[in-house]
């Protein structure tokens, strides 16, 4: 299913001759290791950004420390700056940004399972959150990364 789904993002990225980046947190790396578990995805992948701390996130993206200190980490403004830096960065038409808290633990205000993802893309701009619940730390993980794929294969069909 993931195969499935990374194979599609990197076909229809391909197809318009877009190249992607991933600025990840709270995944760690999954989305860019999704898609590059694919045979054939240095075409159209040209970097991954695993920026877990809000240093990385400043320092290799470009997120603005009042944005961070304003909104914390966990949210859709620090995930549109994510998605935006990592494209930037990589020089790319189409990135996802994913930061959230995959568990164990979170707060009332930001529970665990809560992801906010970015993506950036000639087409558009977009940010959603999403409560996957308190599924788990590896589960959160992997919804998460599946969402992020989701994500960019509709930004690369879309019009």
């Amino acid at each position: 299913m993931m195969d499935d789904l990374a194979r599609s993002v990197l076909n229809a990225a391909r197809t318009r001759g877009w190249r992607i980046a991933t600025a990840e947190s709270c995944t760690g790396g999954a989305v860019c290791a999704a898609l590059t578990r694919i045979a054939g995805a240095s075409d159209v992948i040209e970097a991954g950004f695993i920026t877990y701390s809000n240093t990385a996130k400043m320092r290799m993206l470009g997120v603005q420390k009042d944005v961070l200190d304003q909104f914390g980490a966990v949210s859709q403004q620090v995930a549109a700056q994510m998605a935006a830096g990592a494209a930037k960065s990589a020089d790319v038409e189409l990135a996802v940004a994913i930061t959230g808290i995959a568990g164990p633990g979170g707060s009332d205000f930001k529970p665990e399972g809560r992801v906010c993802f970015g993506i950036y893309a000639p087409t558009g701009h977009h940010t959603e959150t999403v409560e996957f619940g308190a599924l788990g730390r590896n589960a959160v993980q992997t919804a998460a990364t599946q969402h992020a794929l989701t994500l960019l294969l509709n930004a690369a069909q879309s019009s």
